[in-house]
């Protein structure tokens, strides 16, 4: 029953399974689903504590598919179109307006601390320079090409584009001290030696040919040390672990493959369970999550590349109010960015990002570093914590003024005031029964003139570390 209670809770929903609902089903009667409960097996706190504080990461997906503006992989997974018409778009992937540099310049100015960056999606297409032989060099080109699964050029020997396009990019991160991801698509549809192609057809079955399956394991695998040594991630997001299980994909291999070359190396849920964080995809968690650490990746829009019919972008206000609630629940933000095939990013995305940057900037001190508020019950808004638990930190919607209550608060508040305004605030405690343990309510002012044309955050200093009464009143 746990599981099916995540699954209606949001928390199961990898990027992979958005059109798939069968295979959904299947893995959640088989009990294969493991993407989001991550076991974190070397006792990795101190590593993970920059991720706990970043708060904000962005995901760019960019791929051949930003060619016709069509879903990544999904396109000729699904048959909206053929596969050969999808792999078309090789030839039109030109990155001629790529500008790493300002990529990063626009990240930096967002606040986030890292970024993720789609090396290979399930379509297979590498956007970093591989030099892994292709199927057709390993069992001849009788076959594999005459049937359409003929694994496809990477991006960097395709003729269209000399850009390495993700080593350039992780530079300009690191210059500007941004951690660097590197999004890895396990499965490959296109991979002649991959079990899967379409939603309705597959090439073989690994247990009738164990052989097939490991020479594509050695080829995935062959990837993901060519990215740790040319790239060397701070972060592996992995993605489609949902099609196989964690010995059928070797996960225990493949951590121990990146820890290998980098310890501090953190590694998203998605990997059957080897992972350091859970995943939640678009749907944001109504209570805290179980995991120390989460992050919720979310598109500004509606879809993870660009896709020129995708104008139902989310608000400057959206994203903020979204983002609070994230980080009042402990969680980071991985917001997705679609640039489009020549490599400029959509005005209406940089807008955002720069909007949220310049609220990000006025009110970091009560977004980074920080840890989860108040619970639910305690605080009608999101809340966050100072590192050492003697700050509170309310963020108010819908206008931020009034009164402003904190239920169950036993603390005394030496101060209370806005945030990025040092702008000084009365508070009150009514309802408190001299002879009863339990506190009062606390009321604090908030002036018209206080509130963020956003969203207003208040900073109150506690008398000591956060002390909350849980009880159900009475005596």
């Amino acid at each position: 029953m746990e599981l099916a209670v995540l699954i209606e809770g949001g928390l199961c929903t990898p990027l992979s399974m958005r059109f798939f609902p069968f295979a959904f089903l299947l893995l959640f009667v088989t009990g294969k689903l493991s993407a989001q409960t991550p076991i974190a097996p070397d006792g990795n706190a101190e590593k993970m504590q920059w991720f706990q504080d970043a708060k904000l990461g962005i995901f760019v997906h960019w791929g051949i598919y930003s060619v016709k503006g069509v879903d990544e992989s999904w396109a000729f997974f699904n048959k909206k179109m053929q596969y050969a018409e999808y792999m078309e778009q090789l030839s039109g992937f030109t990155a001629k307006n790529y500008d790493p540099a300002a990529w990063a310049d626009l990240i930096t100015k967002s606040g986030a601390k890292y970024a993720v960056i789609t090396t290979k999606h399930h379509d297979g297409v590498a956007m970093y320079d591989t030099h892994l032989p292709k199927p057709t060099d390993i069992v001849g080109s009788s076959g594999p090409a005459a049937m359409g699964y003929r694994m496809p050029n990477d991006l960097t020997n395709s003729g269209t584009s000399k850009h390495e396009v993700i080593g350039p990019f992780f530079k300009a991160l690191r210059d500007r001290g941004i951690k660097c991801g590197a999004y890895y698509s396990l499965i490959d549809w296109a991979h002649f030696d991959y079990p899967a192609f379409t939603k309705d057809s597959v090439r073989y079955a690994i247990e009738s040919d164990p052989a097939r399956w490991q020479r594509f394991r050695k080829f995935y695998q062959g990837q993901i040390g060519e990215l740790r040594t040319l790239l060397k991630p701070d972060l592996w997001w992995f993605d489609g672990d949902w099609e196989h299980s964690a010995e059928e994909w070797e996960a225990a291999k493949v951590r121990a493959m990146i820890l290998e070359k980098n310890p501090k190396a953190i590694i998203n849920g998605r990997l059957q369970g080897y992972g350091d964080y859970a995943t939640p995809e678009q749907n944001i968690p109504v209570e805290r999550p179980k995991d120390p650490s989460w992050e919720l990746c979310m598109t500004i829009g509606d879809q993870w590349g660009w896709q020129p019919q995708d104008t139902n972008y989310k608000s400057t206000h959206d994203l903020i109010a979204i983002f609070a609630d994230v980080i009042g629940h402990g969680g980071n933000l991985l917001l997705d960015i679609g640039p489009k095939e020549d490599g400029t990013i959509p005005p209406r995305e940089v807008k955002a990002l720069e909007e949220l940057g310049q609220w990000n900037a006025k009110h970091g001190e009560g977004i980074f570093g920080t840890k989860a508020g108040l619970p639910n019950g305690h605080f009608f808004g999101p809340s966050t914590l100072s590192a050492d638990s003697t700050t509170l930190y309310l963020f108010l919607p819908h206008g931020g003024c009034g009164s402003v209550e904190v239920k169950g608060l036993d603390n005394k508040i030496i101060s209370a005031e806005v945030l990025g305004r040092s702008m000084p605030l009365k508070h009150r405690v009514v309802g408190k029964i001299s002879w009863s343990s339990v506190p009062g309510l606390v009321f604090i002012d908030v002036p018209q003139e206080a509130s963020d044309p956003w969203m207003t955050v208040l900073k109150v200093k506690l008398d000591g570390p956060l002390k909350l009464y849980r009880g159900e009143g009475g005596y």
